[in-house]
């Protein structure tokens, strides 16, 4: 049988227990993977094994795609009107707020984000997230088209089935609300994957999905690799969607995997590389502070993540030595301390990827204004890392590097950094930072990216969309515009006259 993970909390900042099976979650109950095989989760503060859960294999992503189909054509899906899958919603909402703190201590713990942050945004946005798709579940409807007295058409926009979801490392939590919340919304049944770097909170959330009383088969977990679990479920011929956050390069790959299989319908949230533009006229010192959020926040590991800070010539010098003084500033440390502001990275394969970036930055000839180096001798910690100097052409300025290292770029007119911003094979996010609100606008609009900030960095909100242009992406998360990516429309027209 799968094991029961138990773990004592005596922090600084927070105590208490928690306490859950460590199972795949399949059909309403945990189980032990089919080849009994496990996989360790490991403490990014210390390199320290937490505990071991249980791995998934191709069999049992075959196993859990059944208990969803039967779900879906017995207890969920259209068997279940919208104001019962609302109140199920409503009720998984409340059992996260009552247990908040003990999941954001799990995020904390395997993903090293401090626990503040965990707090104030990532379970508070994930708890608001599912309340908000509990007041759409008994809102989905179509229209009615006129044609002629003789005939009513109509269309219906039904669940899709069988989804498939794969969900990232760095905001693990907040990126399963927002895949469960419009997808059991709307009907759908669900097998998710979970990283296997991260996948505690998904792991206690399934408890809760269990006991606010979603039927056996509608939400299935599948803790497993990405190469084997990731694959089968992106190939699968009995999963009718798939929704993926994370690269660009594995985005691609499930893509071809959809394409070749049954031709499923996908939603992509891939990488970016998102430009922070900062004109003569900001508020330097609010600018500052926002640009630093924008880059070191998650320690950086945020696809929209304004790693390209640019900052108009009249203004560079004074904004360049105020932000090294803010970058400063923040406090690399324990995730459990009070003061930490910035963990470490999530794994050692992550830290060692952040540290070659910022090897090739040095070889390629930019300045390490900042930072650059490794923080303390236990965990995988980098400090706050600034490049100034760079070229277009540099790994540092093109490639998505997910840690927290920016690089600082002056530019001297609108038509110059327009260029330079939209240079990128991504467009997720983007920011602008001036006081002429039509200056602002007007930059905002001819960014190429799903996002554009002014005056902010990274302000996100459930019934706000969220999703790229380019390489970032296809489909958007959140808002209503999330639910039209679980929904097949069907037309229906009925002859109500004599046959022709």
């Amino acid at each position: 049988m799968a094991s029961i993970f138990t773990h004592e909390f005596n922090t600084p900042i927070y105590k208490g227990k928690t306490s859950f099976n460590t199972g795949l979650y399949i059909d309403g109950k945990f189980v032990d993977g089919s080849d009994k095989t496990t996989i360790d989760v490991i403490n990014p503060s210390t390199g320290k094994v937490i505990t071991k859960v249980a791995e998934a294999t191709v069999k049992d992503v075959d196993i859990a795609v059944a208990a969803a189909h039967k779900a879906f054509e017995t207890t969920w899906g259209l068997n279940m009107g919208g104001a019962e899958r609302s109140k199920l919603l409503s009720k998984l909402a409340r059992l996260m707020e009552e247990h908040q703190q003990e999941l954001a201590a799990l995020e904390a713990l395997d993903n090293g984000k401090t626990f503040n942050w965990a707090m104030d945004v990532d379970t508070t946005f994930a708890i608001d997230t599912i309340r908000y798709y509990a007041g759409w579940a008994d809102k989905i409807h179509g229209q009615v088209q006129e044609t002629d007295e003789k005939k009513l058409s109509y269309t219906r926009h039904e669940p899709i089935g069988v989804v498939g979801q794969i969900i990232p490392w760095n905001f693990p939590l907040l990126m399963m609300s927002w895949k469960l919340g419009p997808a059991l919304a709307t009907g759908n049944c669900i097998v998710m994957k979970p990283s296997e770097f991260t996948p505690l909170t998904a792991i206690r959330m399934c408890e809760l999905i269990h006991q606010a009383g979603f039927p056996p088969g509608a939400v299935n977990l599948l803790t497993g690799y990405g190469n084997t679990v990731g694959a089968a479920i992106s190939s699968h011929m009995k999963i009718d969607k798939v929704a993926f956050t994370g690269s660009t390069l594995v985005g691609r790959k499930i893509m071809e995997a959809a394409a070749k299989s049954n031709l499923k319908n996908i939603t992509l949230e891939l990488g970016g590389k998102s430009p922070n533009i900062i004109f003569n006229d900001a508020d330097i010192d609010q600018a500052v502070n926002w640009a630093a959020h924008g880059i070191y926040w998650n320690h950086g590991q945020a696809c929209s993540a304004g790693s390209r800070i640019f900052v108009q010539s009249g203004i560079y010098d004074e904004f360049l030595a105020k932000f090294t003084e803010k970058s400063r500033s923040l406090k690399v440390g324990d995730p459990f301390d009070l003061d930490s502001y910035q963990g470490p990275q999530v794994s050692k394969i992550q830290y060692d990827r952040v540290m070659e970036f910022i090897q090739s930055g040095k070889e390629q000839g930019a300045t390490v204004h900042l930072g650059g180096d490794r923080n303390g001798t236990e965990g995988y910690y980098i400090n706050p890392t600034i490049f100034t100097d760079t070229t277009p052409d540099m790994k540092i300025v093109q490639e998505e590097i997910f840690g927290p290292v920016g690089v600082v770029i002056k530019f001297e007119d609108e038509e110059d950094v327009i260029r330079q911003a939209n240079d990128t094979v991504f467009g997720l996010a983007s920011a602008v930072f001036s006081q002429n609100i039509t200056r602002a606008i007007t930059t905002a609009h001819r960014l190429k990216a799903g996002t554009a900030w002014v005056n902010c960095v990274n302000q996100l909100h459930a019934n706000v969309p969220f999703g790229g242009f380019k390489q970032s992406g296809i489909g958007r998360e959140l808002g209503e515009y999330a639910l039209h990516n679980y929904t097949a429309v069907k037309s229906v027209q009925v002859n109500l006259g004599h046959i022709m």
